[in-house]
């Protein structure tokens, strides 16, 4: 799959919308390597001046793992390839599964010159649904000009959310003389 990315997708419309929630901050992260000082405090904290830097060999891991069972919609990546250049990923491999050792490969994404949010929707191969999973794992394949290390700018893991009404049944019957003086308006 070939990315979209442009400056115009922004991850924090639909999240404004009520349509999809950051799940981020619930999951705990951690890199296969990074340079001191630009670890993942720099990749979650909200700021496109700063950015994880790995440090070894490819491919270069960010994992994301949730306590409980986490449904993940998409995922939106922000790089600059301008700023960057061979630090910029070129391609991206997102897998999902409940621990390390069941990992399955759900996208995978070639990027050319990203400057930006990549945006990467994240489904299930069998139903097409997003992905339920305790872990997530993205994984830097390669990098532009063959590069060594990668700089990611941001990372955010969007879950849809539930749009469910609310009714007044579904807390039981207000049978108590409390309840029941308010059960008119006047």
């Amino acid at each position: 799959m070939i990315a979209r990315t442009t400056n115009e997708i922004n991850p924090f419309r639909a999240e404004g919308l009520g349509k999809l929630r950051e799940v981020g901050s619930q999951a705990i992260w951690s890199l296969s390597s990074c340079k001191p000082g630009f670890g993942v405090d720099q990749l979650r904290d909200n700021c496109m001046d700063t950015y994880w830097q790995s440090d070894g060999q490819l491919p270069h891991l960010v994992n994301i793992q949730f306590r409980r069972k986490t449904t993940v919609q998409d995922i939106s990546i922000y790089t600059d390839y301008k700023l960057d250049e061979s630090y910029t990923p070129s391609r991206i491999s997102v897998r999902a599964g409940t621990h390390f050792n069941d990992l399955q490969e759900v996208e995978v994404l070639d990027l050319n010159e990203p400057s930006g949010w990549v945006h990467i929707p994240i489904k299930s191969l069998s139903n097409g649904k997003p992905v339920r999973a305790f872990m997530l794992q993205i994984a830097v394949v390669s990098n532009h000009q063959n590069g060594r290390d990668t700089h990611i700018r941001q990372i955010k893991v969007h879950s849809p959310t539930i749009n469910k009404p609310i009714r007044v049944n579904d807390f039981g019957p207000f049978s108590t003389i409390d309840f029941s003086q308010y059960q008119y308006l006047r």
